[in-house]
């Protein structure tokens, strides 16, 4: 295999693996606080071993995106449980509109005229999926309060994309006079989210008793596959691909999403709800393929 394919088959790996979280989440039983509270606890754990350097260099800083990043991984869960895995997934999509808002006052970065379109665009998807409320369904009992809570875990998205360029601008920890690598507090901030959102939800997950062996299994799977390698893959492959095409790769993830939630529970979602994320997608491809202004 050559070396620039590498990078790119991990960033459609990471891609992969975040795109099954949705139909996994649905196949387990337990209930939604269990589901987070044990996915995030094992990612936590997984992402220590895995990746050493991102329990260095914390600061008041990593706590601080931690806790948006907590947010999102609890609405995720909670939210796939009500509504359907492709209304979840793209509403959370939504990120952009609210940066519009959040980069300028939190970052002091401008908002150009296109990105203003694009933000303008996705709220017209957001709309389409939030008004047109599907029918529930097996895997989908309560779509409007799921939508809800998708539209609340594309805020708490863009907060945490927010805090993570925050976080990219700090100087890293220097290596330690023993020659160990320097720190990543944006790593940090992931550990730090999965610790805050286990740990938070695991006294609305008790009592365990009564679960079976396969449901943790599950769980297991989302912490150390769909969480933990995922970002292990995406972090090595982001620094040798360029952000353009990182971006185009990433794509898969939303349309995989779809697909797993349908081929396992035949889950598809109704017309107003399929408009509206086909006009997120398109939005935020055509977002990454648009030129780019000078930094």
């Amino acid at each position: 295999m050559s070396a620039s394919a590498t990078p790119r088959l991990q960033i459609l790996a990471a891609a992969l693996l975040f795109s099954t979280g949705g139909a996994v989440v649905k196949a387990v039983s337990l209930t939604g606080w269990q589901i987070a509270a044990g996915r995030s606890l094992i990612a936590a754990l997984a992402l220590a071993l895995f990746m050493p350097s991102w329990r260095r260099g914390w600061t008041y800083r990593t706590f601080a995106v931690g806790l948006t990043y907590a947010a999102t991984m609890v609405l995720f869960v909670l939210g796939n449980r009500l509504t359907t895995a492709a209304n979840l997934i793209f509403l959370q999509a939504t990120a952009p509109l609210y940066l519009v808002v959040v980069g300028p006052l939190l970052l002091r970065e401008k908002i150009s005229r296109r990105e203003i379109g694009v933000a303008l665009t996705i709220a017209v998807g957001m709309a389409l999926i939030l008004f047109g409320i599907d029918p529930p369904q097996d895997t989908a009992p309560n779509p409007r309060l799921g939508n809800i809570l998708g539209a609340i875990a594309g805020l708490s998205w863009a907060l945490t994309l927010t805090g993570l360029r925050w976080l990219g601008r700090t100087p890293a920890v220097a290596a330690s006079p023993s020659g160990a690598p320097a720190g990543d507090p944006t790593g940090g901030a992931v550990i730090v989210g999965n610790l805050v959102a286990g740990f938070v939800c695991l006294p609305l997950a008790l009592p365990l008793a009564g679960t079976v062996a396969s449901d943790w299994t599950l769980v297991a799977y989302l912490g150390l596959f769909q969480i933990g390698v995922a970002y292990v893959c995406m972090t090595r492959g982001v620094r040798r691909v360029p952000v353009f095409e990182a971006s185009l790769l990433l794509l898969l993830e939303p349309v995989a999403s779809v697909f797993w939630a349908w081929m396992v529970h035949g889950e598809r979602p109704a017309g107003w709800a399929t408009a509206g994320c086909a006009v997120i997608l398109t939005a935020t491809a055509l977002n990454v393929v648009a030129p780019r202004r000078p930094e």
